[in-house]
């Protein structure tokens, strides 16, 4: 029986590349991949951990986030064709649920797993998924930008525009601007006539961001990042947070907001954790949201915009045997933007 190479979790923190049976022909309502490219987030590094909250079977093929071309389809697909290139959605979702009929994907009621977490992920080099959780790639979009979009640049665009409701000429702060979602939310704040300020850990990742558009980088081990704020808005305070590193920067990502505000957040990796004072937040008629994944249209608008110029941030390709390598770097935290996985 032919065979494929993946990259499987054989236990907390055992990721090894390994020989496969490959899939069989894709069932009726199925597609055949062929993974060209896989994007690498910190949640994959938390997933190697064990951090999957939920309970799953070794070994599992890691990989979230991905681009691919169809090589087969099913019976009963039409949406697509053997050639096409696709990004795959990485949540099994019912499509039946009220949430997955409204197009609210990542608030399906019934979601089998997220591929790479739950059930094998993308980090093979073929693989079966739903035909109906494909989204198509524009002309001119490459694959490994494309690669970038189902996770990152997807929650991105659903974080400005679905639920902070960004608009043109607003201020805006973005936290750790040298990470993949940090170093895209800049560039698409940027295109559509914002000003940014963003926060980052270092002096090479400060001159990095002002290179990427940046209108203001604040380096937060050595300022207050709020007290800068407040002085460069003249105490008046942004339009819009976007928050996802957690516990060290909430206090200050409040008090950095203006009255009638809008605070999106879609992680914690400082801490899950935070102290929330009511009076403020009713008193200055802050609006929080909470941001989780995106749904397909968002991944769609994205892949969009990625067509228009507005491109993610790659810091490095590496080639699947390199895979240790990604993960590694990603866990020093010495990347600005993402690290893609090549296949």
């Amino acid at each position: 029986m032919a065979t494929i190479r993946a990259l499987q979790l054989l236990g907390d923190r055992q990721v090894e590349l390994m020989e496969r049976d490959a899939p069989p022909a894709p069932g009726p309502d199925q597609v055949q991949l062929r993974i060209r490219a896989v994007g690498l987030n910190h949640i994959d590094v938390w997933g190697f951990r064990g951090m999957a909250f939920a309970k799953r079977l070794y070994p599992l093929t890691v990989g979230a986030e991905a681009s691919a071309e169809v090589v087969a389809v099913g019976s009963d697909v039409a949406n697509v064709s053997p050639g096409d290139r696709v990004v795959p959605y990485s949540a099994l979702t019912c499509g039946t649920c009220p949430a997955c009929l409204r197009g609210r994907d990542n608030l399906c009621e019934n979601v089998g797993g997220v591929r790479g977490f739950h059930i094998d992920g993308f980090a093979e080099d073929l693989t079966n998924h739903p035909a109906r959780l494909l989204v198509k790639i524009p002309d001119g979009v490459s694959m490994l930008d494309a690669a970038c979009v189902s996770v990152a640049y997807g929650t991105v665009e659903h974080m400005l525009f679905d639920n902070a409701h960004l608009e043109p000429g607003e201020t805006v702060l973005v936290h750790a601007g040298g990470s993949g979602i940090g170093s895209i939310a800049i560039r698409i704040a940027k295109s559509i006539g914002c000003t940014v300020i963003t926060t980052v850990g270092s002096a090479d990742k400060a001159e990095k961001a002002k290179a990427l558009g940046a209108d203001h980088v604040i380096n937060y081990r050595e300022d207050r990042f709020e007290g800068v704020v407040r002085k460069l808005t003249k105490k008046k305070g942004v339009d819009v947070v976007f928050e996802h590193t957690g516990a060290d920067t909430w206090n200050g990502s409040l008090l950095s907001m203006k009255r009638g505000g809008r605070l999106v957040t879609c992680g914690a990796t400082s801490g899950p954790t935070a102290s929330l004072n009511l009076m403020q937040l009713f008193q200055q008629q802050y609006r929080i949201t909470g941001s989780f994944g995106a749904p397909m249209s968002a991944l769609a608008r994205a892949l969009d915009r990625i067509a228009s110029g507005v491109k993610p941030v790659i810091d490095t390709v590496y080639g699947l045997p390199d895979f240790r390598a990604g993960v590694d770097r990603l866990e020093t935290r010495d990347v600005f933007g993402k690290i893609v996985v090549e296949l």
